[in-house]
């Protein structure tokens, strides 16, 4: 049985939609993965278990997406010695989703968080299938082939706008 590679996290049911994007999106690569929640402010002591133990379950990368004050992306980076790939959320007590964006991008110096655009939890996953692209050749075969269709559609869409 293959080992799960990546772990996808947010802080509440209500990022369910968005973040299922990052799902869709490994399961088009082929890349296994997990799907849990995990609150930063209602489950702290899930959070602590799940982001220090992360990597000696076997997992490679971590996907984090949450809202508002958007603390759980960092708090897990700040634990885990995994690469963790931020996805802020515009939620319902959202600023716009700024503060989501800013509270994920703006972390101190040694805790990294990779952060994707807001809502961007496709690219959040096409990002974790790099990484683990990085060791597995065949993953990496299907992500030039999504690029070269990517490069495929963009000279149809020019083609038909110019005829």
């Amino acid at each position: 049985m293959e080992r799960t590679l990546i772990s996808i996290v947010m802080g509440s049911d209500s990022d369910l939609p968005l973040m299922k994007q990052a799902a869709e999106i490994l399961d088009k690569f082929g890349v296994r993965y997990e799907i849990d929640i995990v609150s930063a402010h209602r489950t702290p002591d899930k959070l602590y278990e799940f982001a220090t133990n992360a990597h000696k379950r076997g997992i490679l990368a971590i996907i984090a997406g949450a809202g508002g004050a958007a603390h759980l992306p960092g708090m897990v980076a700040a634990m885990s010695p995994l690469p963790v790939i931020g996805v802020p959320i515009k939620s319902g007590n959202s600023i716009d989703g700024w503060d989501s964006v800013l509270s994920i991008l703006q972390m101190p110096g040694g805790v990294p968080v990779a952060t994707v655009a807001l809502n961007g939890a496709k690219n959040a996953g096409i990002l974790a299938a790099q990484i683990v692209s990085a060791m597995d050749k065949a993953i990496q075969d299907k992500i030039l082939q999504y690029k070269q269709e990517l490069k495929e559609q963009v000279v149809a869409k020019s083609k038909d706008l110019k005829s």
